[in-house]
């Protein structure tokens, strides 16, 4: 079983379940995926697969793909039919989440507004101004909800998003008796949403569900249930281009020709046809994306759009100008050491490095800018949508514009601190200069990693925040050895704030939690040498003109595999 890319771009997948055609759509993409797509369990490698593709801005096609759960001569069994319902179930649900960001964030707006009106009297007249704030807070969250729109509109899901649902769980769940139907949505969610949980096919948590994002900041703005959606609900999005923004535009290949400035208005119509943008001319941008209609969605739980609202903060840390200081703090002094410790890196053949919990991408860009064929990889499907966006469909640098602190009323210095706007990307990744084999990777870095392919692979692996979103960090640190060469270097930026440490509700949830003198302990057994290690003061997706500021003293270091005797 293996996959290859070619120098054109294509890709041949042999002896394997599917079999699949790409041609890359972005020239910035042609990368070497062959290494992280052997031996795979095929429900990985469906996920891994969708993931590589989309990430890398390439065209798929999937030709006879057999869904059918008999065993293949070779032993391996196809992606089974209750396994791809339940994926599409749950990447429903996060698309559902991006979709209720705008009702959730209008909630939170209403809450406000009912609070001022149990004021008496002579408070209002004190605080007259906040009514006008609200309604920039409405401008502010229209604007972020047109990008995330466009964000999900460019999205190209792995699966079948259209087709209806209707599944017995007699696979693996035949000892509940119960069915999941999912037709039509609106009360038709699986029994562990509330929770975030739900049944594994593979014994581990998935991708698309119980996602640990790297929201490490407080988000003090109470969010509220947002109103369930119409069968034809119409979400005004005024282009908010008043004194503290001026004009904007927005180009991207999910709505090309659409142009905002002074008072126009843009116009987000959700109806059972699929979503369409309309300017206020009255052209419509159409899009075929039936899957994104209404019955098609869910009312998520709120935990979900604060997932959303994570991946806000997070554009401001990896592609914002705003960013560059938290960047400074932890990417800097990583690609400052790899730069030492590769000097001579050669164009030819240049030193291959991955990185772990990838995120928005930024960290990876940046090793493929300093001459490292450089690999990001992501578990969390909320980053991945994100991020496959702004690396494969932003035109220019400063295309965008978010507002990311609006959903916080605390601690903030001044109104307009709060409802100040962000402009990104602050690069242009495709004109970035990256060197040729760059790629994301999308899948469980236990599942992906541990293939026998991946033994003594890497030249170097950098982990930045991602050591505690380990189940088992043992687990991860042996991993990092095996597919490291002999004399392979580890890079390690990070705190130890174990992500399932505080996993309420879920007490099979494994959750090892090691103190820093104990991993290094783990990492020595398994064939480390330290060569270097200091501590680094650093935030981490921080407002920086709040005044609550959450620091982490996150240890950074260096280790050598050593070299077989």
């Amino acid at each position: 079983m293996g996959l290859t890319v070619s120098l054109d771009g294509s890709i041949d997948l042999t002896d394997m379940w599917a079999t699949l055609s790409i041609r890359l759509g972005r020239p910035i993409f042609s990368a070497n995926a062959s290494k992280s797509a052997k031996s795979l369990k095929p429900s990985t490698l469906c996920v891994l697969l969708a993931s590589v593709f989309f990430l890398l801005g390439v065209e798929r096609i999937y030709t006879d793909r057999d869904m059918s759960s008999s065993p293949r001569a070779d032993g391996e069994r196809p992606h089974s039919k209750l396994e791809e319902a339940l994926e599409i179930k749950s990447l429903r649900r996060i698309i559902s989440a991006y979709l209720n960001y705008s009702d959730a964030a209008e909630e939170d707006v209403r809450r406000c507004e009912r609070s001022f009106k149990q004021l008496p009297p002579s408070h209002k007249a004190l605080l007259s101004h906040l009514p006008l704030k609200y309604q920039r807070l409405r401008r502010c969250i229209s604007v972020n909800s047109f990008f995330i729109l466009n964000v999900i509109q460019a999205f190209e899901p792995p699966l079948d998003m259209s087709q209806d649902i209707d599944i017995c769980e007699h696979e693996n769940l035949e000892d509940t008796g119960e069915c999941i139907h999912s037709g039509t949505v609106a009360d038709n969610q699986e029994r562990n949403v509330s929770s975030g949980q739900r049944a594994s096919t593979s014994g581990r948590t998935d991708p698309f569900e119980t996602e640990q994002l790297g929201c490490r900041e407080e988000n003090d703005f109470t969010c509220k249930s947002p109103p369930k959606k119409t069968g034809n609900e119409e979400m005004r999005m005024e282009s908010f281009c008043e004194s503290v923004m001026g004009s904007w535009s927005v180009s991207s290949e999910a709505s090309t020709g659409i142009h905002c400035s002074g008072a126009h208005d843009v116009k987000v119509i959700n109806n059972n046809a699929g979503l369409s943008v309309c300017t206020a001319n009255g052209n419509v941008n159409s899009q075929s994306s039936d899957w994104l209609g209404p019955s098609l969605q869910l009312n998520v739980p709120l935990v979900d759009v604060d997932k959303v609202r994570c991946i806000v903060r997070n554009i401001v840390r990896d592609w914002a100008a705003e960013g560059q200081g938290e960047r400074d703090q932890c990417y800097k002094p990583i690609l400052e050491e790899l730069d030492r410790l590769f000097p001579a890196r050669c164009k030819t053949r240049p030193p291959c490095c991955l990185v772990p919990g990838a995120g928005l991408g930024r960290l990876a860009l940046e090793i493929s800018c300093l001459g490292f064929v450089s690999q990001g990889n992501e578990f969390s499907y909320y980053m991945m949508i994100c991020s496959s966006f702004i690396l494969n469909h932003t035109h220019s640098a400063q295309e965008w514009t978010i507002y990311p602190w609006i959903h916080s009323n605390c601690n903030s210095l001044s109104e307009n601190d709060q409802l100040r706007p962000v402009a990104f990307p602050d690069i242009h990744p495709a004109s970035a200069g990256i060197t040729e084999g760059f790629s994301m990777c999308g899948g469980d870095f236990v599942e992906v990693y541990s293939d026998a392919s991946q033994e003594g692979y890497w030249d170097a692996v950098v982990t930045c925040f991602f050591l505690d979103t380990a189940h088992n960090i043992v687990e991860y640190i042996e991993i990092i050895s095996r597919i490291l060469k002999d004399g392979g270097i580890w890079i390690n930026l990070g705190p130890l704030l174990y992500h399932f440490a505080d996993a309420f509700g879920t007490e099979d949830e494994m959750s090892i939690e090691l103190s820093l003198e104990d991993v290094k302990e783990v990492a020595f057994h398994y064939g480390f040498e330290l060569e270097m290690e200091k501590t680094i003061e650093t935030t981490y997706t921080a407002n920086p003109r709040s005044m609550m500021q959450n620091r982490y003293f996150a240890a950074f270091w260096t280790m050598k595999k050593k070299q077989k005797a």
